[in-house]
């Protein structure tokens, strides 16, 4: 869950400053990769280390959940979950209206200014090295 939290928030802070769907979904996975990297080798290392124990038991526990939160980290949350997330478009961030309603707005980050994510920016000038241009990354 800490993995979507990371990677969903960078995503949904792009789009509402601004950013295409597509291009906000690049820009959270830019954002949040290395946390969630971090920490999934971290728990992988821990959950590895279980295997070296002399219980019966304990390695194949450890074994599996080593290679669970390595497929869930790497290959549900920083590949399957983003690309559906990108073919979905603006659809990714439809809420009903009675939902809207019910749903307390928290603005934590101050998206009520309506300013413009810095890393947005960058990508729509250019400014960046790396950018991705904004036609190609709305396309597909």
């Amino acid at each position: 869950m800490d993995y979507m939290l990371f990677l969903t928030t960078g995503m949904r802070e792009a789009y509402i400053h601004g950013a295409p769907a597509r291009t906000a979904v690049v820009l959270g996975v830019r954002a949040g990769r290395s946390v969630v990297a971090a920490a999934a080798i971290i728990m992988v290392s821990v959950f590895g280390g279980f295997i070296f124990s002399e219980s019966a038991i304990i390695p194949a526990i450890g074994f599996a959940l080593a290679i669970g939160v390595l497929l869930d980290a790497f290959v549900v949350r920083m590949f399957i979950v983003p690309s559906l997330m990108h073919l979905a478009g603006d659809w990714a961030w439809w809420l009903p209206k009675w939902l809207d309603r019910l749903i307390p707005n928290v603005d934590v980050e101050g998206a009520s200014l309506e300013r413009r994510h810095p890393h947005v920016a960058a990508e729509l000038t250019g400014s960046d090295a790396g950018a991705i241009e904004p036609a190609a990354a709305g396309a597909g």
